[in-house]
């Protein structure tokens, strides 16, 4: 199923959609519906190349609001992580999303090398699990910089200094 709602952020529109099947399957956001949509089908198209069951039927659901209450600070990154299906994802790629939205919280970022150190794995490898992230904002990628920069976001870069700016990040959002 699918949930689409809009929400007013910081000013600004932000549209979070959600494909769930009992939890959550995956999550997109984008500064317009169009985008958002466009998002949502490669998302869909991504879980099911990794065997996942998807239906893109509209649905209403309490999922797109729990990650709206993420965004703006109200619930955890930690709390959320109960809603997640983990359908798809490697166990790689499970240890990395539950380590990072446990232990990095809102207001602060780690480097590909942080926490490829900390897993005892490669940046390389940590940047292609950021890559593959079906859950922005709920494992929260977007806290994931390069040693010199603010990184990649597959979302686009507006997209991850928004999120930041958000927390409250301020030397990474300039």
């Amino acid at each position: 199923m699918l949930a689409v709602e809009r929400f007013r952020v910081k000013d600004r529109n932000l549209w979070i959609g959600v494909i769930f099947h009992g939890r959550i399957q995956g999550v997109s956001f984008a500064f317009s519906r169009g985008e958002l949509m466009g998002r949502i089908n490669n998302l869909a198209d991504f879980l099911r190349k990794r065997g996942v069951g998807v239906s893109l039927d509209v649905q209403p659901s309490n999922y797109t609001e729990t990650v709206y209450r993420v965004i703006i600070g109200e619930l955890d990154n930690a709390k959320a992580l109960d809603e997640l299906s983990f359908e798809g994802v490697t166990s790689f790629e499970r240890r990395v999303y539950e380590w990072l939205t446990k232990n990095v919280k809102r207001g602060s970022v780690i480097t590909y090398g942080s926490l490829a150190k900390a897993l005892k794995t490669s940046p390389r490898a940590i940047g292609g699990a950021m890559k593959r992230n079906p859950y922005p904002i709920i494992v929260p990628c977007h806290r994931v910089v390069s040693r010199d920069s603010i990184g990649y976001y597959s979302l686009g870069i507006e997209a991850k200094r928004f999120l930041l700016e958000i927390e409250g990040v301020k030397g990474w959002t300039s």
